[in-house]
C-alpha cells in the first residue's frame, strides 16, 4: 500500500532486520513506576447482591396478649466487607414462627415484603417507624416492662429497631446528665407534692415508695413519646418521669 507524504522531509534512516533485534536488549532500563497501594473494594448493600451459604442473626421472642402462643422472630443479617475497616452487618431477611395458625397469611406476607426491602439495600430504617405507627381496633396491650403497643405489628416493629440499634444501624441518643438531674428533680417535687409537701423519705429495705408496674407513681398515664405510663400532671403541666417528655396547656 503506497502512502503519499505531503510534508517536507527532514532526515532518514535506514532500518536493517538486524538492528531491529538488537534495539529492545540495548534500550536503557527505565525505572518501574511505583506501585499504587491496593485499595479496599468496598461492598455495598443492593438488590443484586447474592445471598450467602450462611447468615448471621438473632431470634426475639413476642408473648402478646392478643395470640394464644408466642412468636418468634428471627432477623438474619449480611455481613459486608468481612475482616476489614469497613465491615458492617445489614439486615438481609426476617422470618416469624409460632404455633398459632389463625393470622399465618398475613405473617408469611409480612415477613417476604421486609425481606424485599431489606435485600433491596439503602436506608431500611424507615420500616421501624412505620410498622410501630400501626394500631389494632381491638386495642393495644402493655408488654413486659410497662411500654404500650398499640399492636403486634408495631411490637414486630420495636424488635427490628431493637436489633438495628444492635448492629449499629441505628444510634439511640443517649440521655445527657442534665435531662436525668431535671427528671429526678421533677419526680422527687411530684412525691413530695402528693405526700402533703413533705420531702419523700429515702427508700428501704423496710419503708418503699408506692408506685406502679413500672416503678413511677401510681397516678402516671401513658407517654406519647415512650409509650411509658410515667406521664404525671404538675404545675399544669405533663410531664413524663422516664424521658423528660413535656407538654402544657
Amino acid at each position: 500500500m503506497a502512502i503519499k507524504i505531503e510534508k517536507k522531509i527532514k532526515g532518514y534512516n535506514v532500518v536493517k532486520p538486524e538492528d531491529k533485534a538488537a534495539a529492545p536488549a540495548a534500550a536503557p532500563a527505565t525505572p518501574a513506576a511505583p506501585k499504587e497501594a491496593p485499595k479496599a473494594e468496598v461492598i455495598q448493600m443492593h438488590e443484586s447482591l447474592e445471598r450467602p451459604e450462611t447468615l448471621v442473626g438473632s431470634t426475639y421472642k413476642i408473648k402478646s396478649p392478643l395470640f394464644e402462643h408466642a412468636l418468634y422472630v428471627t432477623v438474619n443479617d449480611i455481613v459486608l466487607n468481612a475482616g476489614t475497616q469497613y465491615e458492617q452487618r445489614r439486615p438481609f431477611e426476617i422470618f416469624i414462627n409460632s404455633k398459632n395458625m389463625d393470622h399465618f397469611q398475613w405473617i408469611v406476607a409480612l415477613t417476604r415484603i421486609i425481606s424485599a426491602v431489606f435485600r433491596k439495600g439503602g436506608d431500611v430504617t424507615f420500616l421501624v417507624e412505620e410498622m410501630k405507627a400501626v394500631f389494632d381496633p381491638r386495642g393495644g396491650y402493655f408488654k413486659a416492662g410497662g411500654v404500650y403497643m398499640p399492636s403486634i405489628v408495631a411490637e414486630i416493629g420495636a424488635v427490628i429497631e431493637q436489633h438495628m440499634k444492635m448492629i449499629g444501624l441505628i444510634h439511640d441518643p443517649e440521655m445527657d446528665d442534665s435531662t436525668r438531674q431535671l427528671i429526678a428533680e421533677k419526680r422527687a417535687a411530684y412525691e413530695a407534692a402528693a405526700n402533703g409537701g413533705k420531702k419523700a423519705a429515702p427508700a428501704s429495705a423496710e419503708t418503699k415508695t408506692e408506685t406502679n408496674a413500672n416503678g413511677f407513681p401510681p397516678g402516671a398515664t401513658l407517654c406519647a413519646k415512650c409509650n411509658t405510663q410515667a406521664l404525671v400532671l404538675m404545675d399544669g403541666c405533663q410531664t413524663c418521669l422516664n424521658c423528660g417528655y413535656s407538654k402544657c396547656g
